[in-house]
């Protein structure tokens, strides 16, 4: 028989948090990105809805952009970090992909192209990770224009600190932004990611780049997604497939690190690490048994966890859990693992299907 852990996909919430992306930068174009295999969603299925939403998709790696395209999606595609080795290029150009570059050695392989390629410019505005430092962003660009076959269409940055309201950094990045796009008037932008649609003022871009928003995950510090105005788009379940009953001072899992405090009843669910629930969820992480928020006790096995079900004295062998999606915040349980929601989305293994509802 087959497990009942899984990953409902609601394609109709990736919508709906595509659309609250656009109205919160009404004056911008929309790059969705979709790297990371969607974020953990499914690259074809998430894209193919966002395609007929945004004006641009946007991945890490040009194999992404391949799967893309092999699926029969058209929409323009920004590649974000560019061209690695001189034979990503012929491909780039079949696949009529827009890289981002920040370096000379990116470079190599261009001069066989045989028709245009568009590309952005990756500025340094203080992330430090890619990018042209604000100085040589007019150098670089002249040395992009000699090149035959590459054409120059915009300017792209990116946060280091968005996510932290408010934060002199992210005024820092913008002057800084500024001041390159004063040099380039003719060139679109682009800076916001998901947590910048949610500053006041509305981001002043040409186009924004919204990712973790458009999965219900928050982008800032100290908030849930659903607080934002978000729908969570995966729900992970599972279910019980054992119930024990523990006296006061017995332990549960490797470690023996919980001990009931008193008699108990405990559930055990077929989910663990090795489906992607963070390992370093601690006891008291919560997770939801047939709609009612219980906690989970002791450490997350490879492919177990236990649950305390004082909180569902009716639940028995068979009974479905969700460990993140409606009655459990994905950001919830993040929180609680000493992470993030990109982590925990994009970390769901391949053994756990992902099952597709919505999206027409």
């Amino acid at each position: 028989m087959p497990r009942h852990t899984r990953a409902r996909i609601d394609l109709d919430a990736l919508r709906s948090n595509f659309r609250k992306a656009r109205q919160l930068a009404p004056e911008s174009a929309s790059m969705a990105v979709v790297k990371a295999d969607g974020y953990g969603h499914g690259l074809e299925p998430v894209a193919r809805v966002l395609a007929g939403e945004t004006d641009c998709l946007a991945v890490a790696t040009v194999g992404e952009a391949q799967r893309l395209r092999d699926a029969g999606i058209t929409t323009a595609i920004v590649l974000l970090e560019g061209v690695h080795e001189a034979a990503d290029w012929p491909v780039v150009s079949a696949l009529e992909l827009q890289p981002v570059l920040h370096s000379y050695h990116q470079l190599a392989g261009a001069e066989a192209l045989n028709g245009e390629v568009p590309v952005w410019i990756k500025c340094n505005t203080g992330m430090n990770r890619l990018g042209v430092a604000p100085q040589e962003v007019a150098a670089f660009r002249q040395r992009l224009e000699t090149q035959p076959g590459l054409r120059v269409v915009g300017l792209l940055s990116h946060y280091a600190c968005a996510d932290d309201l408010p934060d002199p950094m992210t005024r820092r990045q913008q002057a800084c932004f500024q001041r390159i796009r004063d040099d380039h008037p003719e060139l679109q932008v682009s800076l916001a990611n998901s947590a910048a649609h949610f500053h006041d003022p509305a981001p002043d871009c040409d186009w924004t780049r919204p990712g973790i928003m458009l999965y219900g995950g928050t982008p800032l510090i100290g908030t849930t997604g659903p607080a934002l105005g978000l729908q969570p788009v995966m729900i992970l379940e599972s279910r019980i497939i054992a119930v024990r009953e523990l006296a006061a001072g017995e332990s549960v899992g490797y470690g023996a690190t919980w001990v009931a405090e008193a008699d108990c009843r405990m559930g055990i669910v077929e989910i663990g690490y090795g489906d992607g629930y963070p390992r370093h969820a601690p006891s008291g992480t919560p997770v939801a048994v047939a709609g009612h928020r219980c906690r989970l006790i002791g450490r997350v096995s490879m492919d177990m966890i236990a649950v305390d079900l004082s909180q569902c004295p009716e639940a028995e062998t068979g009974t479905p859990v969700e460990l993140w999606g409606h009655h459990v915040g994905v950001d919830e349980v993040a929180g609680m693992a000493g992470t993030i929601s990109y982590e925990l989305l994009t970390g769901v293994s391949p053994r756990v299907p992902r099952t597709y509802l919505g999206g027409g």
